[in-house]
């Protein structure tokens, strides 16, 4: 008898109390990661995308940008590629990131979220799993940049271990910027409202910089912006531990906005996470 009653009481509790037990460090790190190979697989049934992101985009910005600009601005091509290319790199992570937010409102208004709702897996799994799999295809996008860049005749001067600590750079502070573009995500009705946002956001961030000319050319105003503006630092310290140079304070300034944007928006994504979901 006592079995029936208890199997009432477990059906009106439903699928959330399957997620209602605590789970440990362990378990917690282990749905993360499934849910980030998830997002990864994704790949394989888009080739094109593959081919895309991973090739062709990083071959038409260093040709569109670098072999049409460059002997304009710098002279030579050769000349421009050496100090293009490591903002190129740091416009490339922002335009990336930025595009966390249209495919993570893109999934919730499919109902994958939904879905795995009633699965017993850690509540907050699947936003960071979805965080840890763009960061993936984010850094791998970043080394074919370098790698075509290299190819094109870009010097590293520097060696391997401060090209790694640039590409890092560049990826804390993607980081950063992808918790805030997932926050747009899940308060955004659709996904154009937030390739909108992130059009709007892209433009004075990476054009207004030090990303393809100098500051020294602009006018006062527009200079004043680029020196305060973070792409600008990203792009600075990306430049001395690529190129060689003094680093000076580019690269704390680039690490502060990493972890001031993720203090701020790791949590409010996080509360709109779990209000939507």
């Amino acid at each position: 008898m006592s079995t029936i009653a208890e199997a009432p009481v477990r059906h009106s509790l439903g699928p959330e109390a399957l997620v209602r037990h605590p789970l440990g460090p362990a378990a917690v790190v282990r749905n993360c990661m499934t849910l980030a190979w998830r997002n990864l697989t994704h790949l394989r049934s888009n080739p094109v995308e593959i081919i895309g992101f991973a090739v062709v985009q990083p071959i038409m910005v260093i040709v569109l940008l670098v072999y049409v600009f460059g002997g304009a601005i710098a002279g030579d091509s050769h000349t421009y590629l050496q100090y293009a290319l490591p903002g190129l790199i740091a416009q490339s992570a922002v335009m990336t990131v930025l595009t966390s937010g249209a495919g993570l409102n893109q999934d919730i208004n499919n109902g994958v979220f939904d879905r795995l709702r009633s699965l017993p897996i850690a509540r907050s799994a699947p936003l960071v799993g979805h965080l840890m799999g763009d960061m993936v295809r984010f850094f791998a996008g970043l080394i074919m940049l370098l790698t075509c860049g290299v190819i094109q005749g870009f010097e590293l001067r520097t060696g391997p271990l401060k090209t790694l600590a640039a590409l890092g750079l560049a990826a804390a502070f993607g980081m950063g910027l992808a918790w805030m573009s997932m926050l747009i995500g899940l308060l955004a009705k659709s996904a154009t409202t937030v390739h909108l946002f992130s059009s709007v956001l892209l433009f004075p961030l990476t054009f207004g910089s030090n990303v393809f000319v100098k500051t020294d050319t602009m006018p006062g105003w527009l200079a004043s912006w680029a020196e305060v503006n973070p792409i600008s630092h990203e792009a600075s310290a990306m430049r001395a531990l690529m190129s060689g140079g003094r680093v000076g304070n580019s690269a704390y300034w680039t690490l502060g906005w990493a972890i001031g944007l993720t203090l701020v928006f790791a949590p409010l994504a996080i509360r709109a996470y779990r209000r939507r979901v």
